[in-house]
């Protein structure tokens, strides 16, 4: 199978190359002067799919669209293209409709764990008409891919509404200890964050958002006051004073 990468830096560099042990026949392109041993080295992303049966976009959400803009001349009918890049799902519809008519079909992937050290076993959420093609072109080869039914933006989509609540967490963690550094009990913190993440069930999620919406008053001055100390200490403020926001909100709003 002919597989164009698009964007040779950490991820498609690693993909790349466990596409070329596992025996598929690759090329690829980067802006930047990057060589990947068995991937051949074209010009451009028109050079690049232009024999190409499968098309992996790796560059950056900011570079997706220009990807496919400067690729489309190369593209032959019958040729998939996957989007693999972190963008919003309107984006990903976008790119679907740009090559309305062409005979070309997108599919949305969502890498679902970070690449390094793990290449083309990254486990990877995908959707769009030829979802079940994408799959079925890439386990063969090693890779772990869950078809997610529905649309292109499907899957990054759920990928993206994870990160709000997991990158949200460690931004949440890095300022909390920032604060108890300065406090001087930042083993406290730490053990203590712990001990709540271990803990952590379905019912922990809905004793969250329950409280949350119940007790919203009394945590907003709560998060108020927390900000108050964190600046106080001279400790940047940014989630506690959003957290302080979104209580003010639920605290304002009208009964349902």
């Amino acid at each position: 199978m002919r597989i164009a990468v698009l964007g040779l830096g950490e991820a498609g560099s690693a993909i790349g190359a466990d596409l070329v042990a596992a025996g598929a026949d690759v090329r690829g392109y980067d802006p930047k002067p990057i060589t990947v041993d068995g991937v051949r080295h074209r010009g451009s992303e028109a050079e690049a799919v232009a024999d190409a049966d499968l098309v992996l976009s790796l560059n950056s959400s900011h570079d997706a669209m220009t990807a496919l803009e400067n690729a489309l001349d190369g593209l032959r009918p019958g040729t998939l293209w996957a989007d693999l890049n972190t963008a919003s799902p309107g984006l990903k519809v976008s790119l679907a409709e740009r090559v309305a008519g062409r005979d070309v079909d997108v599919v949305d992937v969502a890498l679902m764990s970070p690449v390094p050290g793990k290449g083309l076993r990254t486990p990877m959420l995908v959707s769009g008409p030829r979802a079940r093609t994408y799959r079925d072109l890439l386990v063969p080869l090693g890779a772990e891919v869950t078809v997610q039914p529905g649309p292109v933006g499907e899957a990054i989509s759920r990928k993206l509404l994870r990160s709000v609540f997991y990158k949200g967490l460690a931004a949440a963690v890095v300022e909390a200890l920032r604060g108890a550094e300065a406090a001087g009990c930042a083993d406290w913190l730490r053990g203590n964050i712990s001990a709540e993440l271990a803990g952590f069930d379905e019912r922990t999620v809905d004793r969250l958002v329950d409280g949350t919406h119940t007790h919203a008053r009394r945590r907003a001055d709560e998060m108020a006051a927390a900000t108050d100390q964190l600046v106080e200490l001279g400790v940047p403020a940014r989630i506690a004073p959003a957290a302080r926001d979104l209580l003010v909100e639920l605290r304002d709003a009208p009964p349902a």
